[in-house]
């Protein structure tokens, strides 16, 4: 049987003892961890110290994808403790800083975009995540539900959501080191972040719905990404069960 792209891929990017090879690396060439938009109106997140969550081991047990919504409206705490949670800044060791979701090398790939449609206190709009100062950067103003809605195949639960979750890859972010292999390592790191978004919802009482069914250049398009560089990978819907 023919190979199709998926299996010439895994084949690939195959590591072994005869092909791996060791190199330096140019480290005045290493991208950035973070992606800032100079000059967006920034949008400051409440604390979240002060949340309460139920135990891990009940929110794992109580995960499960939700897809009915009940259209009120997310706080501003939880909607930062939810960014937070999935893919902020954990800890600061020794000089270096760590996230709450594992990523391979520490290179972080994984950008956040949000839709959002009914957060307290947030407008309507498109919004990145600037995790190294935990802000939103808004791009765009505006509803945007019937866009992400269509883009993701016509999947209603992105309408009714009161937040959905966009992430892309900054490819070379991985590349710089792994070379090929890292486009393995961005999908897994995308679904660390997601498992994050998912587990912390449940924990305050709120549903997710994690999507890999979308038209990716609509998607890049509404969070403005060219999609060679930078583009979507998966997705997720939160908001309060219906």
């Amino acid at each position: 049987m023919a190979e199709g792209i998926g299996e010439s891929f895994q084949e690939e990017t195959k590591y072994s003892r005869e092909t791996l090879k060791g190199g330096m690396l140019d480290w005045d060439s290493k991208p950035s961890i973070y992606k800032e938009y100079p000059g967006a109106r920034q949008v400051e997140l409440p604390q979240f110290k002060n949340m309460e969550t139920m135990p891990l081991v009940e929110a794992v047990a109580k995960r499960k994808s939700i897809r009915l919504y009940s259209g009120e409206p997310l706080t501003g705490e939880a909607l930062s403790f939810l960014l937070w949670a999935s893919g902020g800044i954990g800890r600061r060791e020794r000089g270096n800083v760590y996230r709450t979701a594992p990523s391979a090398g520490a290179l972080y790939p994984i950008e956040t975009y949000l839709v959002v449609q009914g957060v307290a206190g947030i407008d309507p709009g498109v919004y990145h995540y600037a995790v190294k100062d935990h802000v939103l950067e808004e791009l765009k103003q505006g509803q945007y539900g019937h866009d992400i809605t269509q883009a993701a195949l016509g999947q209603k639960m992105c309408l009714n959501a009161a937040v959905v979750f966009i992430w892309t890859a900054i490819f070379f972010r991985s590349k710089w080191k792994y070379k090929q292999r890292a486009y393995r390592y961005v999908y897994l790191d995308a679904g660390h972040v997601a498992e994050n978004l998912a587990l912390a919802a449940t924990s305050i009482g709120l549903g997710t719905c994690q999507i890999g069914a979308l038209f990716d250049g609509e998607v890049n398009d509404i969070v403005g990404v060219d999609g060679s560089d930078e583009s979507v990978i998966y997705m997720s819907v939160v908001g309060q069960p219906g």
